[in-house]
């Protein structure tokens, strides 16, 4: 069953038939809501409100480990997050849809891992790709049906937030090779991982990145005016997506 984790922009989707809504327990604490269990074009689905069905959980008090608990526990082996960037690298214009491969992890203090230690010992796992590479084509080939141009690849910086960016620090991300900024990218891609799920990102460009705009700064209303239509094309392609996985 394919999951949707919805970020900024998408709290909720529109063309998804619910069927149920389940409040699940976990052993890392409360997910940031219900779990929404429906269906798109006759697959079965479950959607989950990154920040919360009203988005009050800013990015670095989300429980990223409840939420990708408890999708797993439901029997979820997919999972697309849907995440708003700034775009860093002078193509990535807002409105512009990117499947990234890459990720650098700048948060701090954020629960970022399931091995905790203690009876289950020391474990590591392998992340020199962060996202499932099937779910990577899959979300690609999802978008050509759609009729959507999604670049293909790109190194998503992953911030603490819940702040935007300082023109200097844009600068840094860029020169150690950052082509994206976001908020919530991880712990959630290394959870993922963790627990045995394939996990992909669509990233939706809001804004340019601190600095790249040619203004003063960024406005919150303009990012506002280019989610809502993004994120319009992003239920579309997500309908190609959710038939494609067979549900």
């Amino acid at each position: 069953m394919l999951a949707i984790i919805g970020g900024s922009g998408l709290t909720q989707l529109a063309n998804l038939e619910v069927s149920r809504r389940e409040v699940v327990r976990t052993p890392c604490g409360e997910p940031s809501g219900a779990l929404t269990f429906g269906s798109i074009a006759g697959c079965e689905v479950v959607f989950l409100a990154r920040h919360g069905y009203g988005h009050t959980i800013p990015p670095h008090q989300v429980n990223y480990r409840a939420n990708i608990w408890a999708l797993h526990a439901q029997g979820v082996s997919n999972v697309v997050a849907i995440a708003a960037v700034g775009g860093i690298r002078s193509d990535l214009a807002p409105g512009a849809l990117v499947v990234p491969d890459q990720i650098i992890d700048y948060t701090h203090g954020r629960a970022g891992t399931f091995f905790t230690g203690g009876d289950s010992g020391v474990r590591h796992i392998d992340f020199t790709l962060p996202y499932c590479p099937t779910l990577r084509a899959a979300c690609l080939a999802a978008g050509r049906q759609a009729g959507e141009t999604l670049l293909d690849g790109g190194v998503y910086a992953a911030t603490q937030g819940p702040r935007l960016e300082t023109a200097a620090e844009i600068d840094r991300l860029e020169r150690d090779g950052a082509d994206m900024v976001g908020m919530t990218g991880m712990p959630e891609a290394a959870l993922a991982r963790e627990i045995g799920l394939c996990y992909a990102t669509l990233a939706v460009v809001a804004n340019r990145a601190a600095g790249r705009g040619g203004g003063a700064g960024i406005s919150m209303s303009d990012i506002a005016a280019v989610l809502e239509p993004a994120m319009g094309r992003v239920r579309s392609l997500l309908a190609k997506l959710v038939v494609a996985d067979g549900g």
